[in-house]
């Protein structure tokens, strides 16, 4: 029980004995009280990197996408890809919902769709560590007159030594690092 002895707040003791100051115990409480504010500045520091790493991940995926459209359409002469959105910066990530890339050869399109992780980061369905994940679709009008799409899981990894995207056929179990080659080969899928 606490009380008050000569103008300091102590605690009696269950013996009902003399009052003894909880000066020791209040060193206690404010040594746990700082540890947990330590430990909320770090928390705090932590997700103000993760949501930088994230919009800077977003800005990389469209990096490779705009010059994988942009590399292409140097060599073709019959028709040009399409690629939205043209323009982004680190600003248009929507960290709260979903974003979204599109590829458009002529009907042929590879659409990617991806966002943030619900935790900072997460190894639920990939089994290296990810702040972002996704999907991309690729598609053209005899799939979906077939009502075919075929998808491949993206991620955002948090490896090591690097950070980078990835993909994951879940058919194959095949994975690897998304960059112009993989798109190649799933716009060539298409033709």
């Amino acid at each position: 029980m606490l009380v008050a002895v000569r103008g300091k707040w102590g605690f009696r003791g269950s013996s009902g004995g003399a009052a003894r100051t909880g000066s020791e115990r209040f060193r206690k409480l404010a040594k746990n009280l700082d540890a947990l504010a330590h430990a909320d500045d770090i928390h705090l520091r932590r997700t103000h990197e993760i949501g930088l790493l994230r919009r800077q991940a977003a800005l990389e995926l469209h990096g490779i996408c705009d010059d994988f459209v942009r590399e292409l359409n140097q060599m073709l002469s019959e028709l040009a890809l399409e690629f939205s959105p043209k323009e982004y910066a680190l600003d248009s990530f929507q960290d709260s919902g979903l974003n979204l890339f599109q590829i458009n050869a002529r009907g042929r399109i590879l659409q990617i769709e991806f966002e943030a992780t619900p935790e900072l980061v997460s190894t639920e369905d990939f089994r290296v560590p990810y702040i972002m994940f996704g999907e991309i679709r690729s598609f053209n009008q005899q799939l979906l007159e077939r009502d075919l799409i075929e998808a491949q899981l993206l991620f955002y990894t948090m490896e090591k030594t690097r950070t980078l995207w990835r993909y994951f056929d879940a058919r194959t179990y095949r994975s690897g690092l998304v960059d112009g080659d993989y798109l190649a080969g799933l716009m060539d899928q298409l033709t």
